[in-house]
């Protein structure tokens, strides 16, 4: 009994018992439905090989795809006032940024970082939509002022990452101060005579949209974000009517002049590569060449003499 007990049982319940299998090693295509294999999607940058359906990603995966290798470095941004209004729903607002940063393991709804891409500096400002939806509060603000500072100070353009649903409620009055702060910010780089770079990504909304981010000096969307102010639906039972197809994703705004091109993913850093390099060197230099005297043909020599 023994050896049947300590022996045969245990390979028995080895071959019947289900193996512990880890989550997320298939996921499911928001666009097409597909099941696709997390490591076929990470290496298409989360893009859907069957349909291109651009899926959301996470700020330091994009900077690890767009600076050059080994080439940049985070800074470290300031902490504002926690929770000036003392504001409560369900919830208090400090309970909820704890969660928020032991989920994501981030500060607040956005990273600055500076490095080089195509070997020319440049600095970028990322939101994290898993970070309270990326909501825009006073860290945020103060995050791009700083960015803005660093671009003039490396006299670097500056590329901003919009992925958000607009102001941060829980802030209150305070968060919609940061939409003329932010529009300080591009001031800033303005002024400075540097690029300011917008590359609108899903959900680009709210308060964000109606600041900075319809600001840029060149303005990428990615293929289907959605970009505007008020929701699809807030919309259609204000005005009462139906809304076109597509409405408000990046397509739809390329074709009414509201953004400048949509670049898939993967070309996405070329593109910019090749945009820096238009602003810095915007026209060929320009080389004079003198050209030799041409002799007089004979025949206009002669009508000449006579």
């Amino acid at each position: 009994m023994n050896w049947i007990t300590n022996s045969v049982l245990p390979k028995i319940k080895a071959l019947v018992q289900p193996r512990d299998v880890p989550d997320n090693l298939w996921i499911k295509c928001g666009g097409c439905g597909e099941m696709i294999f997390h490591r076929n999607l990470e290496e298409n940058h989360q893009v859907c090989p069957n349909c291109q359906h651009h899926m959301r990603i996470g700020a330091e995966t994009r900077m690890e795809m767009l600076f050059d290798d080994d080439s940049f470095n985070r800074i470290e941004l300031p902490k504002p006032v926690l929770d000036p209004l003392k504001f409560r729903d369900r919830k208090r607002y400090t309970d909820r940024l704890k969660e928020a940063q032991a989920k994501t393991g981030a500060d607040d709804a956005i990273i600055v970082a500076h490095g080089k891409m195509g070997g020319a500096p440049v600095v970028l400002a990322l939101f994290r939509f898993d970070f309270m939806g990326g909501s825009m509060g006073a860290a945020v603000g103060d995050a791009l002022v700083r960015a803005a500072e660093l671009a003039k100070a490396q006299k670097a353009p500056l590329v901003v990452f919009p992925a958000s649903g607009g102001a941060r409620m829980q802030e209150g009055i305070l968060s919609l101060m940061q939409m003329p702060r932010t529009v300080i910010a591009r001031e800033i780089v303005r002024e400075s005579g540097l690029p300011f770079v917008v590359v609108l990504t899903d959900p680009t909304t709210g308060g964000v949209t109606a600041s900075f981010a319809m600001l840029g000096d060149i303005h990428i969307a990615e293929p289907g974000a959605i970009i505007g102010f008020a929701g699809q639906r807030v919309i259609q039972e204000t005005i009462r009517e139906q809304l076109p197809d597509g409405f408000q994703r990046s397509e739809y705004l390329l074709e009414h002049g509201m953004v400048d091109m949509v670049v898939h993913r993967k070309d996405l850093r070329d593109t910019l590569i090749r945009v820096f390099s238009m602003v810095r060197d915007p026209m060929p230099k320009a080389v004079v060449v003198s050209l030799p005297k041409m002799d007089k043909p004979e025949s206009e020599a002669d009508d000449s003499d006579s």
